[in-house]
């Protein structure tokens, strides 16, 4: 079995005592991105899209600093929770994956903290 790799950002807020992705050969596998804001540390706005937008910006921020990058997404899961968001889900997917999209699962959860959002991923490291 190859070795794993743990990888941290200090670019993206972790929220608990977790490795923020671990590369195992050549694929690097990221724990749930949400909607934070690595400034504040809070959490991005009351709406859906703010959250959403965020999570996919600190999922990018994350995947570079593993040396690997959003065009490598083989596979993501976004947690959501509420149904009627995934129209819009739909539009940041398209704006974050332009080209040749990941597979995705889309379960609707709770989330803590008031979060709206959540998205891990699989993806090649380059």
């Amino acid at each position: 079995m190859p070795a794993k790799k743990v990888i941290e950002s200090p670019r993206v807020p972790r929220l608990g005592p977790y490795s923020q992705a671990l590369q195992v050969g050549d694929l690097i596998y990221t724990a749930g991105q949400a909607g934070i804001d690595p400034t504040s540390g809070k959490v991005a706005g009351d709406s859906f899209v703010a959250q959403a937008r965020q999570a996919f910006t600190n999922l990018r921020t994350l995947l570079e600093d593993a040396g690997s990058g959003m065009d490598q997404v083989i596979k993501v899961t976004c947690f959501v929770t509420e149904a009627e968001a995934f129209g819009t889900l739909n539009e940041l997917f398209a704006e974050f994956f332009p080209a040749a999209p990941p597979v995705r699962s889309t379960p609707v959860v709770a989330l803590p903290r008031g979060l709206k959002f959540s998205i891990d991923a699989i993806a090649v490291a380059k």
